[in-house]
Protein backbone atom coordinates (compact mmCIF):
# COMPACT_ATOMS: atom_id res chain seq x y z
CA UNK A 1 0.00 0.00 0.00
CA UNK A 2 1.16 3.52 -0.78
CA UNK A 3 -0.10 6.56 1.08
CA UNK A 4 0.46 10.17 0.13
CA UNK A 5 0.72 13.07 2.53
CA UNK A 6 0.28 16.65 1.35
CA UNK A 7 1.15 19.65 3.50
CA UNK A 8 -0.70 22.05 1.26
CA UNK A 9 0.24 25.72 0.95
CA UNK A 10 -1.20 28.49 -1.19
CA UNK A 11 1.88 28.35 -3.43
CA UNK A 12 3.84 25.34 -4.71
CA UNK A 13 7.15 26.36 -3.11
CA UNK A 14 5.86 25.67 0.42
CA UNK A 15 3.84 22.56 -0.43
CA UNK A 16 5.20 19.32 1.02
CA UNK A 17 4.62 15.93 -0.59
CA UNK A 18 5.49 12.60 1.09
CA UNK A 19 5.06 9.03 -0.14
CA UNK A 20 5.10 6.18 2.38
CA UNK A 21 5.24 2.54 1.27
CA UNK A 22 3.66 0.07 3.70
CA UNK A 23 4.63 -3.59 3.65
CA UNK A 24 3.79 -5.89 6.56
CA UNK A 25 5.53 -4.69 9.72
CA UNK A 26 7.58 -2.06 7.91
CA UNK A 27 7.01 1.38 6.39
CA UNK A 28 9.39 3.43 4.29
CA UNK A 29 9.33 7.03 3.13
CA UNK A 30 10.02 6.43 -0.55
CA UNK A 31 9.87 10.04 -1.71
CA UNK A 32 9.67 13.45 -0.09
CA UNK A 33 9.67 16.81 -1.83
CA UNK A 34 8.97 20.45 -1.06
CA UNK A 35 7.59 22.45 -3.96
CA UNK A 36 4.72 20.66 -5.67
CA UNK A 37 2.71 22.09 -8.56
CA UNK A 38 -0.99 21.44 -9.07
CA UNK A 39 -0.19 18.95 -11.82
CA UNK A 40 2.22 17.04 -9.58
CA UNK A 41 -0.36 16.94 -6.81
CA UNK A 42 -3.13 15.71 -9.12
CA UNK A 43 -0.99 12.94 -10.62
CA UNK A 44 0.19 11.88 -7.17
CA UNK A 45 -3.30 11.79 -5.65
CA UNK A 46 -4.56 9.74 -8.59
CA UNK A 47 -1.78 7.17 -8.02
CA UNK A 48 -1.99 6.89 -4.21
CA UNK A 49 -4.12 4.34 -2.40
CA UNK A 50 -5.03 7.00 0.17
CA UNK A 51 -4.11 10.68 0.44
CA UNK A 52 -4.08 12.83 3.54
CA UNK A 53 -4.28 16.59 2.92
CA UNK A 54 -3.36 19.04 5.65
CA UNK A 55 -5.87 21.68 4.60
CA UNK A 56 -9.59 22.30 5.19
CA UNK A 57 -11.78 20.72 2.53
CA UNK A 58 -14.55 23.29 2.90
CA UNK A 59 -15.94 26.31 4.72
CA UNK A 60 -18.45 26.56 7.60
CA UNK A 61 -21.99 26.23 6.26
CA UNK A 62 -23.19 29.20 8.29
CA UNK A 63 -20.37 31.33 6.91
CA UNK A 64 -21.32 30.44 3.33
CA UNK A 65 -24.97 31.24 4.06
CA UNK A 66 -23.96 34.53 5.71
CA UNK A 67 -21.87 35.64 2.72
CA UNK A 68 -24.59 34.62 0.28
CA UNK A 69 -27.19 36.56 2.24
CA UNK A 70 -24.91 39.59 2.44
CA UNK A 71 -24.39 39.44 -1.32
CA UNK A 72 -28.13 39.48 -1.99
CA UNK A 73 -29.45 41.56 0.90
CA UNK A 74 -28.75 42.75 4.43
CA UNK A 75 -27.73 40.19 7.04
CA UNK A 76 -29.24 39.74 10.48
CA UNK A 77 -27.02 39.32 13.51
CA UNK A 78 -28.19 36.58 15.87
CA UNK A 79 -29.28 37.67 19.31
CA UNK A 80 -27.08 36.68 22.23
CA UNK A 81 -23.34 36.80 22.76
CA UNK A 82 -21.63 38.23 19.68
CA UNK A 83 -18.59 35.98 20.12
CA UNK A 84 -20.81 32.88 19.94
CA UNK A 85 -22.37 34.10 16.71
CA UNK A 86 -18.99 34.84 15.15
CA UNK A 87 -17.66 31.45 16.25
CA UNK A 88 -20.36 29.71 14.20
CA UNK A 89 -19.25 31.65 11.14
CA UNK A 90 -15.55 31.14 11.79
CA UNK A 91 -15.23 27.45 12.60
CA UNK A 92 -16.50 24.27 11.03
CA UNK A 93 -18.07 21.53 13.13
CA UNK A 94 -14.93 19.44 12.72
CA UNK A 95 -12.75 22.32 14.00
CA UNK A 96 -14.90 22.59 17.12
CA UNK A 97 -14.85 18.80 17.57
CA UNK A 98 -11.04 18.77 17.45
CA UNK A 99 -10.86 21.58 19.99
CA UNK A 100 -13.18 19.68 22.34
CA UNK A 101 -11.48 16.31 22.05
CA UNK A 102 -7.75 16.97 21.45
CA UNK A 103 -6.08 18.79 24.37
CA UNK A 104 -4.22 21.94 23.46
CA UNK A 105 -5.28 22.01 19.81
CA UNK A 106 -7.06 24.98 18.27
CA UNK A 107 -7.17 24.96 14.49
CA UNK A 108 -7.18 28.03 12.27
CA UNK A 109 -10.41 29.52 10.98
CA UNK A 110 -10.78 28.85 7.27
CA UNK A 111 -13.18 31.77 6.89
CA UNK A 112 -11.23 34.43 8.84
CA UNK A 113 -7.57 33.39 8.64
CA UNK A 114 -5.03 33.20 5.82
CA UNK A 115 -5.52 29.45 5.56
CA UNK A 116 -8.58 30.34 3.49
CA UNK A 117 -6.27 31.15 0.57
CA UNK A 118 -4.79 27.64 0.76
CA UNK A 119 -8.29 26.20 0.89
CA UNK A 120 -9.11 27.98 -2.37
CA UNK A 121 -6.25 26.08 -4.00
CA UNK A 122 -7.44 22.85 -2.39
CA UNK A 123 -11.01 23.36 -3.65
CA UNK A 124 -9.76 23.81 -7.20
CA UNK A 125 -7.58 20.69 -6.93
CA UNK A 126 -10.44 18.56 -5.63
CA UNK A 127 -12.73 19.81 -8.39
CA UNK A 128 -10.17 18.79 -11.02
CA UNK A 129 -9.67 15.46 -9.31
CA UNK A 130 -13.41 14.77 -9.36
CA UNK A 131 -13.62 15.80 -13.02
CA UNK A 132 -10.97 13.19 -13.79
CA UNK A 133 -13.14 10.49 -12.24
CA UNK A 134 -11.63 10.10 -8.75
CA UNK A 135 -14.41 10.29 -6.17
CA UNK A 136 -13.89 13.10 -3.69
CA UNK A 137 -15.83 12.68 -0.44
CA UNK A 138 -15.20 15.45 2.07
CA UNK A 139 -15.97 13.17 5.01
CA UNK A 140 -12.75 11.31 4.18
CA UNK A 141 -14.38 8.00 3.30
CA UNK A 142 -13.02 8.12 -0.26
CA UNK A 143 -9.42 8.16 -1.49
CA UNK A 144 -8.78 11.62 0.03
CA UNK A 145 -9.00 12.57 3.71
CA UNK A 146 -8.45 15.85 5.52
CA UNK A 147 -5.79 15.51 8.21
CA UNK A 148 -4.27 17.64 10.95
CA UNK A 149 -0.68 16.54 11.75
CA UNK A 150 -0.49 18.33 15.11
CA UNK A 151 -3.69 16.64 16.29
CA UNK A 152 -2.41 13.27 15.07
CA UNK A 153 0.77 13.77 17.09
CA UNK A 154 -1.24 14.40 20.25
CA UNK A 155 -3.45 11.37 19.67
CA UNK A 156 -0.31 9.24 19.17
CA UNK A 157 1.21 10.46 22.42
CA UNK A 158 3.67 13.11 21.20
CA UNK A 159 3.86 16.82 21.96
CA UNK A 160 2.84 19.08 19.09
CA UNK A 161 4.31 22.24 20.60
CA UNK A 162 7.15 24.31 19.26
CA UNK A 163 8.22 22.43 16.11
CA UNK A 164 7.02 24.92 13.50
CA UNK A 165 9.05 27.52 11.63
CA UNK A 166 12.69 28.54 11.80
CA UNK A 167 12.52 29.00 15.58
CA UNK A 168 11.28 25.43 15.94
CA UNK A 169 14.31 23.77 14.39
CA UNK A 170 15.63 22.37 17.65
CA UNK A 171 12.30 21.00 18.79
CA UNK A 172 11.60 19.64 15.29
CA UNK A 173 14.87 17.72 15.24
CA UNK A 174 14.06 16.37 18.70
CA UNK A 175 10.58 15.32 17.55
CA UNK A 176 11.98 13.44 14.54
CA UNK A 177 14.37 11.60 16.87
CA UNK A 178 11.47 10.78 19.22
CA UNK A 179 9.45 9.39 16.31
CA UNK A 180 12.33 7.24 15.12
CA UNK A 181 12.83 5.79 18.60
CA UNK A 182 9.12 5.16 19.10
CA UNK A 183 8.50 3.66 15.65
CA UNK A 184 11.68 1.87 14.54
CA UNK A 185 9.62 0.23 11.80
CA UNK A 186 9.41 3.58 9.98
CA UNK A 187 12.38 4.11 7.67
CA UNK A 188 12.85 7.82 6.98
CA UNK A 189 16.14 7.11 5.23
CA UNK A 190 17.79 10.14 3.67
CA UNK A 191 14.62 12.15 4.30
CA UNK A 192 15.15 12.32 8.08
CA UNK A 193 17.34 15.38 7.54
CA UNK A 194 14.61 17.02 5.45
CA UNK A 195 12.06 16.47 8.22
CA UNK A 196 14.40 18.07 10.73
CA UNK A 197 15.09 21.00 8.41
CA UNK A 198 11.49 21.71 7.31
CA UNK A 199 8.16 21.47 9.13
CA UNK A 200 6.53 21.27 5.68
CA UNK A 201 8.41 18.01 5.10
CA UNK A 202 7.63 16.61 8.55
CA UNK A 203 3.95 17.51 8.29
CA UNK A 204 3.76 15.83 4.88
CA UNK A 205 5.10 12.60 6.41
CA UNK A 206 2.67 12.85 9.33
CA UNK A 207 -0.16 13.50 6.85
CA UNK A 208 0.80 10.35 4.96
CA UNK A 209 0.83 8.34 8.20
CA UNK A 210 -2.60 9.68 9.13
CA UNK A 211 -3.83 8.67 5.69
CA UNK A 212 -2.71 5.15 6.56
CA UNK A 213 -4.70 5.33 9.80
CA UNK A 214 -7.79 6.43 7.85
CA UNK A 215 -7.32 3.64 5.31
CA UNK A 216 -7.11 1.03 8.09
CA UNK A 217 -10.18 2.28 9.94
CA UNK A 218 -8.09 3.63 12.79
CA UNK A 219 -9.59 7.12 12.73
CA UNK A 220 -12.74 8.32 14.46
CA UNK A 221 -15.96 7.92 12.49
CA UNK A 222 -17.92 11.06 11.77
CA UNK A 223 -20.54 11.44 14.54
CA UNK A 224 -24.08 10.87 13.29
CA UNK A 225 -25.10 14.41 14.25
CA UNK A 226 -22.24 15.85 12.16
CA UNK A 227 -22.69 13.80 8.99
CA UNK A 228 -24.55 16.50 7.08
CA UNK A 229 -22.03 19.20 8.01
CA UNK A 230 -19.04 16.94 7.27
CA UNK A 231 -20.32 16.22 3.78
CA UNK A 232 -20.16 19.93 2.94
CA UNK A 233 -17.51 21.36 5.28
CA UNK A 234 -15.08 18.47 5.38
CA UNK A 235 -14.03 16.38 8.38
CA UNK A 236 -10.61 15.97 9.99
CA UNK A 237 -9.45 12.36 10.27
CA UNK A 238 -8.33 11.90 13.89
CA UNK A 239 -6.56 8.76 15.09
CA UNK A 240 -9.01 6.99 17.37
CA UNK A 241 -8.53 7.14 21.12
CA UNK A 242 -7.24 3.79 22.27
CA UNK A 243 -5.21 3.15 19.13
CA UNK A 244 -1.47 3.66 18.91
CA UNK A 245 0.93 4.69 16.20
CA UNK A 246 2.12 1.09 16.19
CA UNK A 247 -1.26 -0.02 14.88
CA UNK A 248 -0.40 1.51 11.50
CA UNK A 249 1.68 -1.53 10.56
CA UNK A 250 0.61 -5.15 10.16
CA UNK A 251 2.26 -7.85 12.22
Amino acid sequence: MQTLGIDLAAEPKKTGLAWVDWSGPKARVSNLAIGASDEELLHSMADADKTGIDCPLGWPRQFVAFITKHQDDHVLVEEGVAADWRRKLSYRETDLHVKRTVPGIQGLSVSTDRIGVTTMRCAALLSRLAAEGLPVVRTGSGPVAEVYPAASLVRWGFSHKGYKGSKGHGRRAQLVDELQRAVPWLDLGVYAADCKRSDDALDAVLASMTARAAARGLTEPVPAAAQEAATVEGWIALPRTGTSIGDLVSE
